[in-house]
């Protein structure tokens, strides 16, 4: 093309920024660990980076260059609609021009993310990439790649944006060694491109995302490493690095209070006070880093970087004021808090705009750290007329911008002020507002769900039920359909999913159950309304497990068919099974009855021995008794007799409505799929008082986080090989001491004779290393750990105790992440492991967050069945009731959860027929009641 004229065109100076979405709060990494509000990580996001190309050639008509300044002056002024218009028209005018193509492109991406269009934005930036390669301009191709990395970090793909940046992804799984070396990125990544032509911006704009994505992986050393690198490249840009640094310093500190609480939990308090000083550190780091941020942002007049400092520094001393360490942050919360009001009315209409006042109109004393959009939020810093005003001016800037995904969320979150205030009409209108705008181009389904729930509650102050019940299904319907996203964070980072996303599945469930029990269904629509409410709860156990495991691998598994047509299925042999499923509601609890081709049969936990008329047994009342029940058991070695009261009163509440069903001559097993703290409870020792006896003496039972996650099937179970994990002496982990188990040797002996071709790994023997290079060199069917293992409220406290490693001295600790990575290389094995045994557990009491452990360590790692305790147990008891099991298990004829059965009626039978054994005091159920079956029982 022949070129006629120079153009000297100014690059937008636009932020490299995210145009940060609600679902970043529920979703990975800044994520919260803890509960915080939404709108915080809102401002916690990413670098802001300007480039500047200098001169470009343009070769097109006047009217062409018109179209492409207007399009500036659109852009600055907040029209992006407008500017994205003007520029699609020049593009095609400079279609055979690559130059002038990929600066448009460039623009164009800019455009698209500060509307949330994060699809077009990848398209632009990936036709600026293709033109700048044409152009040989290869600096240029690796800043597009560092944007497009951003966008990538926008949509909740940061191994994704890793890629780009680096070509190699640094696994927190790896020693922390390995993580201190420099990690050589690739020839072609955006940050080996910039180091090459000596680009420092784009080193810095490589290097500072980069740091982002592995924040928002939950790596953040990585991240903090990164980010340092990226700070002492460019004085220029040094209060968006610092911003940034105290985001990562902050989420670390976050991390390691949350590990701290699971320490004491667990009762390890020396590694409790240890990691509490590290979070304190590190809090006081992300301080010192936001206040320098915020000062080198004033200084250089950047008022959007000054924001977000500002609003970090507020959010981190609410968060943190219940700790001494910051008394003086928070006595300064109401000067600071000020200032950011006074920043925010001369900004210019922004997404930082909208989202800061949403911020600071729900900015909390507290520090419960609870999403604002679940519940009504108290103790606000803010009256209740400055408020509204906020709330409103969000409303009007995002007007302004004609953004649907702002006006969606200063719609919903002025929508639920007035719910709050009860003013429902007004809270349905500017709810549906911002159902209307999140729905456009489906393009805001993160913060859809949200308004539709919000609906749904209003709707049902209104007293429209079905109306509430419509949006509450239409929010479910939607969550399920960006869930991997959602739940699926780093294993450490881990929100409150009790105030988050459970909520919302309990209230569906709760509604629709309702509706029944109200008539408001007909007769013949009740089998399909009690079918979508097991489909309601069977998805909320999915999801606490992918929230508590922090990935999808626990769905790698998952059957696409819903509960119902899996009893259909001729595939599953479900033969003389029922499937009892719990559902903790708000103030009540129910059970619900699955028997292949049968209708589901539901009822309320009641007390029928009561007189009155209200017999529902409340949740409190029941978690109390479940509470009283585990202790009973884990207390009765020390009686001689055990007293059955209590656990005959759970039989009457949970098993005996339901007598008619399940008649033992044509139901043999009971599979449980529990909830919340049922978790928690050896069903097996329930006490039937009529037949004088416990349930596991009628019923084999078995427990599954989830039908459609289990694949029962039958294995022949004749001669196998076992890989034996035993640990005899006395152990030590993080300060914790582990007693000796002196049975574990003649526990040993016992499966070595039932299985000659077994492989013994004792004490010193018993390290990981030993333990991998064993699995890689023999397919083992059975894995038998007889050594303690602990299950915590986070998965780093889930972990088997291991033998001392003689270089270090010390006892190792095998985690679930490690065992998981080692059975799941098997998996593609004809002989993969079919049994996993633990069989000297012990859950963090009172905490359902462990139980999640324990129902899905099969699930997680990778094996068919798993056989583990619910606490520990007496290991000369334990040792006796293995032998009994095994003995059973190698019978081809015999269930899985028949073996185990008949191994706890024999120590129930211990008074009856006693032996060298089986001493008299084995009938105790705290000696058989805690060994479950978890997974495949057949």
């Amino acid at each position: 093309m022949q070129l006629n004229k120079y153009l000297k065109l100014k690059l937008l100076s636009l932020p490299l920024c995210l145009g940060q979405r609600l679902l970043s709060f529920f979703t990975k990494q800044c994520q919260q660990l803890n509960r915080h509000q939404f709108s915080k990580i809102l401002f916690l996001t990413t670098l802001i980076i300007s480039f500047s190309l200098g001169q470009i050639v343009l070769a097109q008509a006047p009217n062409s260059r018109t179209l492409v300044e207007q399009g500036i002056k659109d852009y600055n002024a907040g029209n992006f609609l407008n500017a994205i218009k003007h520029w699609q028209d020049a593009l095609f005018q400079y279609k055979n021009d690559p130059s002038g193509a990929a600066i448009i492109h460039e623009n164009l991406a800019r455009a698209y993310q500060e509307l949330g269009q994060n699809k077009e934005a990848i398209e632009s930036l990936s036709a600026a990439i293709y033109n700048y390669n044409a152009l040989n301009n290869i600096p240029q191709v690796g800043r597009m790649k560092s944007e497009l990395a951003q966008v990538y970090n926008n949509l909740g793909q940061p191994r994704k944006a890793i890629a780009f940046l680096c070509g190699k992804l640094v696994e927190k799984s790896q020693s922390s060694e390995s993580q201190a070396m420099e990690i050589k990125c690739t020839p072609e990544s955006a940050e080996q491109i910039a180091t090459k032509y000596n680009d420092k911006r784009g080193i810095v704009a490589a290097l500072g995302i980069l740091g982002e994505a592995y924040r928002r992986i939950g790596n953040y050393d990585q991240a903090i490493k990164y980010l340092h690198a990226a700070k002492q490249i460019s004085p220029e840009y040094e209060f968006l690095v610092l911003n940034s640094l105290g985001n990562a310093y902050r989420n670390r500190a976050q991390l390691q209070e949350l590990q701290a609480n699971s320490a004491l939990q667990a009762g390890i308090i020396e590694k409790e006070k240890e990691l509490t000083q590290k979070s304190m550190a590190d809090y006081n780091k992300a301080r010192a880093y936001f206040k320098y941020s915020i000062e080198l942002a004033r200084s250089s007049k950047q008022a959007l970087a000054e924001m977000r400092g500002l609003l970090n520094l507020i959010q981190l001393s609410s968060q943190t004021s219940k700790t001494k360490f910051f008394n003086e942050a928070t006595n300064k919360t109401n000067n600071i808090y000020n200032d950011a009001l006074k920043l925010l009315e001369g900004l210019p209409d922004s997404a930082t705009k909208v989202y800061g006042a949403i911020d600071l109109a729900y900015l909390q004393h507290t520090d419960k750290r609870i999403s604002p959009f679940t519940i009504c939020p108290q103790q606000l810093v803010a009256s209740d007329n400055k408020i509204l005003n906020l709330l409103n001016q969000a409303v009007l800037s995002s007007n302004n911008l004609q953004s649907e995904r702002l006006q969606s969320y200063s719609n919903g979150a002025l929508g639920h002020l007035w719910e709050c205030r009860g003013d429902n009409k007004q809270a349905l209108k500017y709810t549906q507002n911002a159902i209307i705008a999140a729905d456009s181009k489906l393009s805001s389904k993160d913060s859809l769900y949200l308004w539709e729930w919000q609906a749904g509650r209003i709707l049902e102050k209104e007293n429209q039920k079905e109306q509430a019940t419509a949006s509450y299904q239409r929010a479910f319907d939607i969550l399920e359909n960006i869930r991997n996203d959602i739940l699926t964070a780093e294993r450490d980072v881990q929100f409150d999913f009790r105030d988050v996303v459970r909520p919302l599945y309990r209230t569906l469930a709760q509604s629709r159950l309702e509706l029944l029990y109200k008539g408001a269904v007909s007769e013949k629509g009740r089998t399909e309304e009690l079918s979508k409410v097991v489909n309601t709860i069977d998805a909320l156990k999915l999801a606490e497990l992918q929230n508590y495991f922090g990935n999808d691998c626990v769905l790698s598994a998952l059957n696409p068919k819903q509960v119902g047509e899996l009893l259909k299925d001729d595939s599953f042999k479900f033969k003389n099974t029922a499937f009892l499923s719990s559902i903790i509601l708000d103030g009540k609890t129910g059970m619900l009855l699955q028997l292949p081709d049968q209708t589901t049969q539901f009822r309320w936990i009641q007390d029928l021995n009561q007189q009155d008329a209200n017999k529902i047994v409340s949740s409190d009342t029941l978690e109390k008794t479940i509470q009283k029940f585990r202790k009973s058991l884990i207390d009765a070695k020390k009686v001689f007799e055990y007293d059955t009261t209590t656990a005959a009163q759970l039989y009457d509440w949970i098993i005996r409505p339901f007598a008619e069903n399940l008649k033992p001559d044509d139901i043999k097993t009971l599979v449980f799929i529990q909830d919340g703290f049922l978790r928690s409870v050896p069903m097996a020792a329930l006490y039937d008082s009529q037949e004088k006896k416990y349930l596991v003496e009628t019923y084999a039972i078995a427990t599954t986080p989830s039908l459609r996650v289990t694949a029962p099937k039958l294995r022949a179970r004749g001669v196998q090989k076992a890989l034996i994990l035993g640990l005899t002496k006395e152990a030590t982990i993080d300060g914790k001491s582990f007693p000796a188990l002196k049975s574990v040797e003649s526990e040993v002996k016992s499966l070595q004779t039932l299985f000659p071709n077994s492989v013994p790994l004792i004490d010193t023997n018993f390290i990981s290393k030993n333990f991998q290079n064993k699995l890689e060199k023999t397919t083992y069917p059975i894995v038998h750990v007889a050594s303690h293992a602990q299950f915590g409220i986070i998965p780093e406290d889930t972990f088997i105790v291991a033998g001392k490693n003689e270089a270090t001295g010390k006892n190792e600790k095998l985690s679930i992440n490690q065992l998981e990575n080692s059975l799941r290389k098997l998996n593609n094995k004809p002989s993969s492991v079919e049994l996993l045994a633990l069989t000297a557990c012990q859950t963090a009491v009172g905490d359902d967050r462990a139980t999640l452990g324990l129902a899905g360590v099969a699930l997680q790692v990778g094996v068919k069945t798993a056989i583990a305790s619910l606490w520990s147990v007496e290991d000369k008891s334990t040792s006796v009731l293995v032998k009994e099991f095994y003995t059973n298990y190698r019978n081809a004829g015999m269930s899985i959860a028949e073996a185990l059965q008949k191994a706890q009626i024999k120590m129930i039978s211990a008074k009856k027929s006693p032996s060298k054994d089986i001493i008299t005091i084995y009938d105790n159920p705290a000696y058989w009641a805690p060994m479950i079956i978890i997974g495949n029982w057949l």
